[in-house]
């Protein structure tokens, strides 16, 4: 490592929750690593992982070499970073912001320009996976970020990553990429549904069918992930929630936005919207993206798929 960046040895985690704690956890295996929730629940796991615990945002941020962001959109980031009580002020010069969050390009300049004046590097590394995978390490993370960050976020990320890609070297780039991975990932979803509940309304077991297209031309990640749980969505309980319905209206209209910002036509990829769009107002918004499924068939036809 050079001497100008140092790699960074203590981590802020901001939010303990589902992904946030497994983070953490891992990230306190080989570092030193602040927490912060405002859930004494989520702080009492924390400090039993060995994670040192804080009473506010800003009390974690001080002294350490790096902060761990996840956020809803561009308008939380702006919040936890600078509004009334953000933390921005209280990261120490040379530190860096490391962004998980899909929330589009276009929130990312402003923020790295206001970082800067404050000597705080914006490293932009928007990652995907559950859960699970957080805690194992074996997230797939793309990153966006000058060479001088990178190296001090490269200790956190490769605890976190199983794959690590470097899509360029400024901040921006990596949400590009994971702009263009969403477009892909609720279009197959889409259109997953679609091929079942037509499937369904044909008379075909779906379950078999399933089985049937994932060993074929037709197969896709989304499609098998996504299949079986989609199979669920009619129960009662419906299908566990990995992924909530409305991450997808949030992604699609990302997606929306950069097509139309640099005028390219995206037709698959705003009808996919529509759908996720429709999920939600149809009060779907916090089930299983695989409920969406329910937009396109509101009822299974064939006896036995509802579980």
């Amino acid at each position: 490592m050079s001497e100008t960046s140092p790699a960074a040895t203590t981590v802020a985690v901001l939010g303990l929750g589902a992904m946030g704690l497994p983070m953490a956890t891992r990230l306190a295996t080989g570092l030193t690593v602040h927490g912060f929730d405002i859930a004494q629940p989520r702080l009492d796991l924390a400090a039993a992982a060995g994670i040192r615990t804080f009473g506010s945002a800003a009390d974690a941020v001080v002294g350490a070499d790096a902060l761990l962001l996840a956020v809803r959109n561009g308008d939380q980031l702006d919040e936890v970073l600078f509004g009334e009580g953000g933390v921005a002020a209280s990261l120490r010069p040379g530190a860096v912001v490391i962004l998980t969050s899909t929330v589009g390009t276009e929130a990312i300049p402003g923020t790295a320009a206001r970082l800067a004046v404050l000597g705080v590097g914006l490293v932009d590394a928007p990652l995907s996976g559950g859960p699970v995978r957080a805690g194992e390490g074996d997230l797939l993370i793309v990153v966006g970020a000058a060479p001088s960050d990178l190296e001090k976020a490269r200790p956190i990320l490769d605890l976190l990553a199983s794959t690590l890609t470097v899509v360029g070297d400024r901040p921006g780039n990596g949400q590009a990429l994971k702009t263009v991975n969403q477009l892909l990932c609720g279009v197959h979803i889409a259109a997953a549904a679609e091929a079942l509940a037509l499937a369904d309304a044909l008379g075909l077991d779906t379950a078999k069918t399933l089985e049937a297209l994932g060993a074929g031309a037709a197969g896709s990640f989304m499609l098998s992930n996504r299949g079986p749980r989609m199979l669920e969505a009619y129960s009662e309980e419906g299908a566990e929630v990995l992924s909530r319905l409305d991450i997808f209206v949030k992604d699609m209209g990302i997606v929306g936005k950069a097509a139309r910002s640099v005028g390219l036509p995206a037709p698959v990829a705003a009808a996919a919207e529509q759908l996720y769009l429709l999920g939600a107002a149809q009060g779907l918004a916090a089930a299983d993206d695989s409920a969406v499924i329910k937009v396109v068939a509101p009822a299974p036809r064939t006896a036995g798929q509802a579980g």
